[in-house]
């Protein structure tokens, strides 16, 4: 399979980087772009070229609109470029469910390397060193604390845990400033990733910035291509990028190398990706693991010129189909580097002194590119290009390539061909990087990645450079920025870019150098922005700080006043021009004309609330229970609480957010807004996120995202609105890792809307239960349901880890209308999933009396989740050593044992009905958490059949997928045998508990309290006794590859047959039991050391306890780690 026609989704020289690469492949390609962006070089670059609605870097983000886009003009796939979508999973995602293919790396690998702990995770799984750091994200409290931890001297780099390129990003070496870094990092991440997760690392005071680029096909097989040294660097951010390194030994180059490919081969890496290392110029041969780019990178040109591979196009070779070794590029077909390249990043910025970087921009006067041999420049800009500061400031990237060996000849070539670039209109870096390439420790070698802060105030100093000279251009003396607009008609941008005006011809630069009347003074514009108010006109006498133009920018209207008092002769502006900041709107002769406007600042009302304060407390108002009498009614005589009151229940005071309150249903067609907002208040489905146990637990631990549907608001059914929130508080509680409590009452779909519905079939583009089942595993769900809850909200209970119902609950699947409807007979809703029927079932984990209990028993299930709580107390655990009869055939009450084992008042069974000859229940020991399984001898002696095996091995998943630590406690005679229990599939049941048991990672132990026989035994004990961190009996242990009488029998058959006497035969056999009981006693066993040890059953808690703080993680995780949880 070759690709035919590309989309690319991507701007600027990146853009235009991809065009060229896919037509000289064959590959038809399609451009895109903003309304504001139509006169970047790159539209024109691809045969066809497509407009997205909206501005700025948000049209190139809109996952929607470029996939729609993509699909309308017929491509077959989409290249991502570099930036915007690059590493977004979903976006991967969707474009393969709309048969795109993307040119990148599979969504696992984006997800993956997207999440840099769980890339560090897979560095030291495959013995990669990485920096000491924090294993996830972290509070400013942790990252104070591992600062604290380093000692004297150490310092730390706080990181975003998702994206990259420096964004994000600070250094800290004091734990002073350790929480202003800490909130910017936070900001930056949010606002650059859509999340704030940071995490901390140890800072390397020199450290070189090495990377490896390496490509894969997917089949497991990876090659390197070499590195890149992308040590210069300006507050994280790459400026100058090398290939190869001219510093790096060979032997340290093939151990950064080796372990690049380890780590991509070990994800069966698909396409290009770049691994980056630091190395710290200090010690020989240390290096560490920072992260992994799932995509094309800036400076892979560097790599293309060093040797000869043109990476885009077999970036598009391999998402066509071909292997490596058709693409020419398994290991043995690399060609060895050549030469050194060197790129150099051009931006549209100055460096200043202090280190900060000022951002210019204006219209292109000129655009003059190097060239000659050896140079390469990947650029956008031309002659008479009006920049755009909506995007990057890249302009252009100049790439110096010599094949010579000499190092400081590829320094030579950069430095001409950064002198021969010739750039008016703005300001630019090229003085910046001739100061850095000119520098001698950048041709020795002796860069470091805060080498340029080191350095900024030397490197920033540039002569002034004298600008192409600028033509006059706008109104009233020109220095316009961009075309004159009608600000009274709003369809005027649009028909600017309809009628094909986006470019400029070459015009001023802003500001413009305007000279005005003898003896006056400019004031210039405050920003650059469009005029839509003139306050004053020429002759009027003016006050300093008087009103005199508005001017809108951004969405926003902003002020000129006066900066002096005087006379106004010229005004150089007229409404609708668009000007550049500093702009010489008016010129002012200084002159008395009275005292400055000063603004008074008036006395605050701090009780007036303001008319669109006071309609948002209105509409508000529609949703709470005091205005909502008769749907309370309704609610209380059914014994139930209303959706507001179960969240004061459950969420602490103080704490509750909602999403969504002022929702409504998608019903405007039909019935009126006045009506909707009285009768569906939030579409019926309440969502937000609050504390739960707070006062165990701090602010890391107890929120919680809950939602709950309204059965007051048509009948509980799912609306669109509902839908949408849904999705969006699943989207947040997997990207803050947020458990999930769902109130799921009421029916299915609901019929009837009609906002966008039409045409539309069954609402099968919902994504509600897609996103839910991906949460699986990912954080605890626990679903809550009372009354009734068919279809829609049985479906989303059934997707939750825990379900708690009310003992009048009926849940499933279809209601009786359903039935009804599909004529499979009437019935009334009690004979509909009532729990008489559906808990033996095992559909239910905990029946409760009512709502209050419910939410009772929610907390309580979240809690062991949440951790360790402080205060406990426990039975004397001297009762422990009378709970099981001396007579060992009497039965016993297992769960007695598990009461006086646990913290009182600590043990929640689950799935009790079902399932009955085992127990499964969440349990605390000294106040930690733990998950019991435990063998039921009242019901068939303890042995495990069908159901019980279910039952244990969900509930081993769901303790290890959040590091639950598991208490075994086995008295069981074995498997369950006979044809009946065959009939069961018990084969297939039992092996569950094998399998489960030894893929188990959380920490366990297992006590044989009694019986501890055959397969059964074993099964309990996940898989050996070797396999639990101990396993101990009580001294009533008693132990045996079968039950002991049939073992006799067996191996003895043929000497008892020998002896007639029937008397003498029974005392033989008897005699022959009681040896192999002494055989299989506790102590004997013991003795041979097939199990830990023989322990007083008082001691069973200080064992629990003391193994569990051998364990290096003992506590449960906040994110789960199992890609799904089985809901049986």
């Amino acid at each position: 399979m070759s690709l035919e026609k590309l989309l690319i989704a991507n701007r600027g020289e990146i853009a235009i980087r991809i065009a060229r690469a896919a037509t000289e492949l064959d590959i038809a390609t399609v451009s895109v772009y903003s309304s504001d962006d139509a006169g970047s070089l790159h539209v024109g670059a691809a045969g066809e070229s497509c407009a997205l609605e909206g501005i700025g870097a948000a049209a190139y983000l809109d996952i929607a609109q470029i996939v729609g886009v993509a699909k309308e003009s017929g491509c077959d796939a989409v290249h991502p470029g570099y930036g915007f979508l690059a590493e977004n999973a979903d976006f991967a995602r969707r474009c393969a469910e709309e048969g795109l293919t993307f040119v990148g790396p599979s969504v696992e690998s984006l997800e993956l390397f997207g999440d840099k702990a769980r890339a560090r995770a897979l560095a030291q799984e495959h013995d990669v060193p990485v920096l000491p750091g924090t294993p996830g994200a972290v509070t400013v409290e942790e990252a104070s604390a591992f600062l604290e931890g380093l000692g004297a001297g150490g310092a730390i780099v706080i990181k975003a845990l998702a994206g990259g390129g420096g964004r994000g990003m600070r250094v800290v070496e004091a734990t002073a400033d350790l929480a202003e870094a800490y909130a910017r990092c936070q900001s930056e991440a949010k606002a650059a990733f859509g999340s704030d997760a940071v995490y901390a690392e140890e800072l390397i005071g020199r450290a070189r910035h090495i990377e490896i680029q390496v490509v894969g096909d997917g089949s497991g097989v990876v090659s390197q291509l070499g590195e890149r040294e992308c040590s210069v660097q300006r507050r994280h951010q790459k400026i100058v990028e090398i290939a190869p390194s001219p510093t790096l030994s060979a032997g340290l180059r093939e151990k950064i190398a080796e372990a690049a490919v380890r780590m991509a081969a070990a994800v069966d890496y698909l396409s290009l990706g770049t691994f980056e290392f630091l190395v710290d110029a200090t010690v020989d041969d240390r290096f560490v693991f920072i992260e992994a780019n799932p995509r094309l990178q800036v400076e892979h040109t560097v790599t293309e010129e060093v040797t000869g591979v043109d990476l885009v196009q077999s970036q598009l070779r391999i998402a066509g189909g071909d292997s490596l070794g058709e693409v020419g590029l398994t290991q043995e077909m690399v060609p060895a580097p050549r030469g050194f390249a060197i790129q150099s990043r051009v931006n549209l910025e100055q460096m200043q002194p202090d280190g900060t970087v000022r951002p210019s921009g204006g219209v292109l006067t000129s655009f003059v590119a190097p060239s000659g041999p050896g140079v390469r420049v990947d650029a956008y800009g031309y002659a008479g290009y009006a920049t755009n500061p909506n995007f990057d400031s890249l302009l252009g990237k100049v790439i110096a390539w010599t094949p010579s060996a000499d190092f400081g000849a590829a320094v030579k070539r950069s430095l001409r061909a950064l002198d021969e670039f010739q750039i008016g209109g703005v300001e630019t870096n090229l003085g910046f990087l001739r100061n850095v390439l000119g520098h001698a420790d950048f041709e020795g070698g002796r860069v470091y990645t805060r080498w340029v802060d080191d350095h900024v105030s030397t490197l920033a100093v540039v002569e002034e450079e004298v600008a192409s000279e600028t033509v006059g251009g706008g109104s009233a003396g020109g220095g316009g920025a961009g075309a004159k607009l009608d600000s009274r008609d709003p369809l005027s941008s649009l028909n600017f870019f309809r009628e094909g005006a986006g470019t400029r011809q070459a015009g001023a630069r802003g500001p413009a150098e305007i000279v005005g009347p003898p003896n006056t003074e400019p004031v210039g514009a405050p920003l650059q922005g469009t005029v839509i108010e003139i306050q004053v006109a020429v002759g009027d006498e003016i006050r300093e700080g008087q009103l005199l133009a508005v001017m809108s920018a951004l969405k926003m209207e902003h002020l000129v006043n006066a900066s002096l008092g005087g006379v106004v002769r010229q005004i150089t502006v007229e409404v609708g021009d668009t000007v550049y900041e500093e702009h010489p709107m008016f010129f002012v002769e200084r002159s008395e004309v009275g005292a400055a406007i000063v603004e008074e600042k008036k006395a605050i009302d701090l009780d007036y609330i303001r008319p669109e304060l006071q309609a948002l407390f209105d509409r508000r108002a529609f949703g709470e229970d005091a205005n909502r009498p008769a749907a309370v009614e309704r609610r209380h005589s059914k014994n139930r609480r209303t959706v507001r009151e179960n969240i004061e229940m459950l969420i602490d005071p103080g704490t509750w957010i909602e999403y969504g309150q002022l929702g409504i249903a998608g019903q405007r067609r039909k019935r009126s807004l006045e009506e909707l907002i009285w009768k569906t208040p939030a579409d019926g489905l309440v969502a937000g996120i609050g504390s739960v146990n707070g006062e165990h637990f701090d602010d890391d631990r107890n929120r919680v995202a809950f939602i709950s549907y309204d059965d007051t608001v048509f009948a509980g059914t799912q609306g669109m609105v509902g839908h949408h929130k849904t999705d969006r508080m699943v989207d947040l509680a997997y990207e803050l890792s947020l458990p999930v409590i769902f109130h799921a009452e009421g029916a299915g779909g609901r019929s009837g809307e009609t906002d966008g519905f039409e045409g539309r079939g069954f609402g099968g583009d919902v994504r509600t239960w897609d996103k839910m089942c991906r949460l699986s595993g990912t954080v605890p769900m626990i679903g809550i349901t009372a009354g009734w809850c068919y279809a829609g909200n049985a479906a989303i209970l059934g997707v939750t880890d825990l379900i708690i119902a009310t003992e009048d609950a009926l849940i499933a699947m279809g209601g009786p209308s359903t039935i009804e409807g599909g004529g499979m007979g009437a019935f009334l809703p009690e004979e509909v999933g009532p729990i008489s029927d559906i808990a033996p079932a095992g559909t239910v984990d905990l029946v409760v009396k009512d709502q209050d209990e419910a939410i009772a028993m929610s907390k309580k299930l979240l809690s062991y989740f949440q951790g360790a709580i402080k205060d406990w107390e426990c039975e004397d655990q001297r009762l422990l050593r009378h709970v099981i009869p001396e007579n060992r055939m009497r039965p016993f009450d297992v769960r007695e044992v598990i009461r006086l084992m646990a913290d009182k008042d600590s043990v929640v069974e689950l799935r009790r009905e079902f399932g009955v000859g085992m127990v499964t229940a969440f349990v605390r020991i000294e106040g930690r958490p733990f998950g019991l399984t435990a063998n039921n001898n009242s019901y068939i002696g303890g042995a495990i059949d069908s159901d019980g095996s279910d039952k244990v091995a969900r509930f081993w998943q769901l303790c290890d997928a959040w590091n639950i630590p598991i208490i075994t406690v086995v008295d069981t005679p074995g498997m369950m045998v006979g044809p009946d229990v065959e009939r069961t599939g018990l084969v297939r049941h039992c092996s569950r508990l094998f399998v489960t048991g030894a893929n188990l990672v959380t920490p366990r132990f297992a006590v044989i309290l009694r019986k501890g026989y055959a397969l059964g035994s074993m099964a309990m004990l996940t898989g050996s006794a070797r396999a639990s961190h101990f396993t101990v009996d009580w001294p009533t242990g008693e132990h045996g590859g079968m039950n002991v009488e049939s073992g006799v029998l067996l191996s003895n058959r043929e000497m008892l047959a020998t002896i007639e006497d029937v008397d003498e035969r029974a005392a033989k056999y008897q005699s022959l039991v009681d040896a192999a009981y002494v055989r299989g006693g506790s102590l004997n066993v013991s003795s041979t050391f097939e199990i830990d040890n023989t322990i007083d059953p008082a001691e069973t808690r200080y064992w629990v306890m003391q193994g569990l703080k051998a364990c290096p993680n003992p506590d449960p995780i906040r994110r789960g780690r199992a890609q799904f949880m089985d809901t049986w």
